[in-house]
């Protein structure tokens, strides 16, 4: 139960951290501030904003479920894991934890928000809001796609829980959206700010999880690979 526990709680620590890396917070905030200016009203952005992160949100967990059940439903496949789990992850964590201290560095090409997509958002309006949160949750940013394919998914597997990691990661990329659609809503003047802070904390977490992904990659490879703990 602890292990579970260890993961359900790191599964919310990766989404938040996708959520405050910085590609994917430009797009989060450029996504909410635009769908925010065509509603005119308080309680229009924070719904605009709950509707973005729930499109966010819905994307990683039914790419999650789908990959983790369909590999655990294959008797060979979610054999061999069960065999080689332990020994793959330390290497893929010593990977992501490079990825995150930028010592590997991986170019994705992002989308912008074009003017004919802008138009199709006004279009839908509200519902603008949701079809933002899961176009930009498919277009997967170095950072975000290192945790969530790299960390989340082999958590995922390696404790059979193709729903519950996988709903704990899409609240985690939730909070700071809500908390963006919250200052944007009752004080925009401040959202530079908070930007600002965001980005500055986030390289200290980015760097932190990088080094204790490496840190901890590198024990299980000794203890699992090279058996000389």
């Amino acid at each position: 139960m602890s292990g579970l526990a260890m993961a359900a709680a790191s599964a919310l620590w990766f989404g938040i951290l996708t959520s405050v890396s910085p590609c994917p917070l430009a797009t989060n905030i450029t996504a909410i501030s635009f769908v925010g200016r065509r509603t005119g009203s308080p309680v229009g952005v924070l719904l605009s904003g709950l509707l973005y992160t729930l499109g966010r949100a819905l994307v990683y967990v039914v790419i999650a479920v789908l990959l983790v059940k369909s590999l655990l439903s294959a008797p060979t496949v979610s054999l061999a894991l069960q065999m080689w789990m332990n020994k793959l992850l330390g290497p893929i964590l010593i990977l992501v934890g490079m990825v995150m201290l930028g010592l590997i560095r991986v170019r994705f090409r992002g989308r912008g928000m074009s003017e004919r997509l802008q138009r199709r958002v006004e279009r839908l309006g509200l519902a603008g809001a949701l079809a933002l949160g899961i176009l930009f949750a498919l277009s997967f940013c170095p950072v975000s796609a290192a945790l969530f394919f790299g960390s989340l998914l082999p958590l995922a597997m390696k404790h059979q829980s193709g729903v519950l990691l996988p709903l704990l990661y899409g609240i985690g990329t939730a909070v700071p959206v809500v908390v963006f659609a919250i200052v944007l809503a009752f004080g925009a003047r401040w959202l530079g700010k908070l930007f600002e802070r965001v980005t500055q904390v986030e390289r200290w977490m980015r760097v932190i999880t990088g080094a204790v992904f490496v840190g901890v990659g590198i024990y299980m490879s000794l203890v699992y690979v090279y058996r000389v703990i």
